[in-house]
């Protein structure tokens, strides 16, 4: 059986680069195809890959650059040649999931949201003056015209595969389809508890909008208390401008440090709506209890302690008889996360180090790989009894 990968691009080891990282251990000799690469930007599990990019690899700068051009995605993924595999795995938030193969392939995503530019977060990427110039009145139809390209490519999809119970529900609403839900994995061997916590809070994050990091910035800036933040992008000098001398912008660290601020924070704060976050679970894994806005993926990896107050997807079962590990705020902006973080630190002693951690180890690396293998395997089999029978209707 030839199996093809495809991922959207390879430009650093974020959650869907580590989820693609089983991937290529479950599939140790499938080829990688990807809309551009960064050498050296993702792990040498992918690196020592065959990587087959698109024609946007050779467009200057396209490191820097290769969000500006979204327009040429389409084009670029749908002209990747994938004739002559039988199994396509597509790893996708953007484009990956729109990739051909030949009409007899199976191809199952694996999917970690539906294009939110262009969906759900649009207003968080595009409102608020954020478009100047010609953007005003080009990126508008442009928006609708991929929102009609995503759901018609969704077609070419066999079957669909979530990260979380959240994106599931998008998955039925953008694109009509029904997924089954495999969680992606924390590596609960490198996140651990370590020694005692400190008294500042944490975040990391990408400075992306929808992540909500100003929201934060400005809780804390309010409140007083230290505040370290991980992280750059393309929000990263607007946001540090609003913080105060209690917030540190410490920029990217690499995995041990980052495992030493979790360990050793107060309380991790997730300000924003992810489709999953795998930064509560590291936080979790190291012992650390979580804030978290309460809506999208951290509902299914928190256990709050206000729980009754948020909305649970379709299809989530809280777990039954768990110890709280966090702490939901509902209203999304600056005042509901102080209040928040004001509850927390009244309530502290009921958050527990080991709670914390068992409920990170419920979303092992071992675990992820046998789901996801079982569910692939699954897919596969039911594709091919459907060719079968096909065949002998005919």
């Amino acid at each position: 059986m030839r199996v093809a990968i495809v991922h959207d691009w390879l430009t650093g080891m974020r959650g869907g680069e580590k989820c693609l990282e089983v991937f290529c251990e479950i599939f140790p000799e499938a080829d990688l195809f990807t809309l551009l690469h960064v050498p050296g930007s993702v792990s040498p599990v992918i690196e020592r890959r065959r990587v087959v990019t698109s024609f946007l690899q050779h467009v200057p700068g396209v490191e820097r650059r290769y969000r500006h051009l979204l327009p040429l995605m389409p084009a670029a993924v749908r002209r990747l040649d994938l004739r002559g595999y039988d199994f396509i795995l597509s790893s996708s938030h953007c484009v990956a999931k729109a990739a051909r193969g030949d009409p007899e392939a199976f191809h199952l995503c694996y999917c970690y949201t539906p294009m939110r530019y262009a969906w759900g977060a649009y207003e968080d990427y595009f409102g608020g003056g954020r478009l100047r110039g010609p953007a005003r009145w080009i990126v508008p139809p442009l928006m609708r015209w991929l929102r009609r390209w995503d759901a018609k490519t969704s077609a070419g999809v066999d079957e669909f595969v979530a990260i979380s119970w959240t994106v599931a529900g998008r998955v039925r609403r953008f694109y009509g389809r029904e997924a089954d839900v495999v969680y992606p994995p924390v590596d609960t061997a490198l996140y651990r508890p370590e020694g005692a916590p400190g008294d500042y809070y944490l975040l990391v994050s990408a400075f992306a909008p929808y992540k909500r990091v100003d929201l934060a910035v400005e809780a804390f800036r309010r409140l007083g208390r230290p505040l370290k933040v991980v992280g750059t992008g393309q929000d990263f000098e607007r946001v540090r401008a609003r913080g105060g001398p209690n917030v540190e912008f410490l920029g990217w660290r690499d995995d041990a440090a980052l495992a030493r601020l979790y360990a050793g924070c107060r309380a991790f704060i997730f300000p924003g709506e992810e489709d999953f976050g795998i930064t509560p679970l590291e936080a979790q894994a190291c012992g650390r209890p979580v804030i978290a806005y309460g809506a999208g993926g951290a509902v299914e990896t928190v256990v709050g302690l206000n729980a009754g107050e948020v909305a649970y997807p379709p299809g989530f079962r809280p777990p039954e008889g768990a110890e709280p590990t966090g702490l939901f705020f509902t209203r999304p902006d600056a005042e509901g996360l102080a209040q928040a973080v004001l509850r927390f630190e009244a309530e502290e002693a009921k958050f527990l180090p080991g709670a914390a951690r068992r409920q990170a180890l419920r979303f092992g690396r071992e675990r992820f790989r046998e789901e996801a293998r079982r569910r692939f395997m699954e897919g596969l089999g039911r594709h091919q009894r459907r060719r079968a029978a096909r065949r002998g209707g005919g």
